[in-house]
């Protein structure tokens, strides 16, 4: 005989059921709520702003472009947009922005370094290891001068300039006092010493680097390792 007759078993198989809608609705409810308060009221605000790494970049410079409203929620704030607004200070090469609860942003920077400067009738001009022009104003204590003739960041030759030194070992580089760049194919090292060393372009430069150091401890006072192959020295 059919029907709609639910037997026992049935009804037990139910009330398991009813008992997880019954506990689980308020649970989510809850949930939602909090998320709510989080999200749209000062409970989780934003704080403090921790600023790490900068050296030369003032910590109000950098605070100036963080705008971040007072009284937002730390779960609206967009650490992405923040972060490229710190970046986009010329002296900072890259930021990072974390949230840290309850209400704790903290700003990771790094700052630029200069590799070489060139001098113009405005100044000297710092190049950082990407090439890019990010200040006047004198360079640091050991920084290269770079003698060319169109010098700035788009330049071909500059850039070619820049790659070169960044390739050179690091103890050549601590001797570097001028970079001449005659085009991309032939770029020198003038040592503080008074020795040159002809590196030619920025091609097979991993080879280069490996045969100047010996060169230089020969005698002599210009060492071209432009041809890692045939390397020369007068």
């Amino acid at each position: 005989m059919s029907g709609g007759r639910i037997g026992g078993a049935d009804r037990l198989r139910e009330l398991p059921v009813r008992r997880i809608v019954l506990w689980g609705l308020p649970v989510v409810a809850l949930l939602i709520v909090a998320i709510a308060v989080a999200y749209f009221t000062p409970v989780f605000s934003a704080r403090t702003v921790r600023i790490e790494g900068l050296v030369t970049v003032p910590e109000e410079q950098v605070r100036e472009v963080v705008r971040i409203p007072e009284g937002r929620s730390m779960l609206r704030i967009d650490t992405d947009a923040v972060a490229r607004r710190v970046a986009g200070i010329p002296k900072i090469h890259s930021a990072r922005v974390q949230r840290e609860f309850p209400g704790t942003v903290r700003i990771t920077v790094e700052e630029r370094t200069p590799v070489l400067f060139y001098d113009s009738p405005q100044g000297s001009h710092l190049l950082d290891v990407d090439s890019v022009e990010y200040a006047v104003e004198p360079p640091p204590p050991g920084v290269p001068k770079l003698s060319t003739d169109h010098p700035s960041g788009s330049d071909p030759v500059t850039r070619a300039a820049v790659a070169v030194l960044d390739a050179a070992p690091p103890e050549l580089r601590a001797q570097v006092g001028e970079v001449v760049a005659r085009s991309v194919s032939n770029i020198e090292l003038n040592l503080t010493d008074g020795r040159t060393v002809l590196w030619g372009g920025a091609d097979d430069s991993a080879r280069k680097a490996a045969v100047v150091l010996p060169v230089l401890t020969r005698p002599g006072t210009v060492f071209d390792v432009s041809s890692p192959d045939l390397v020369t020295v007068k």
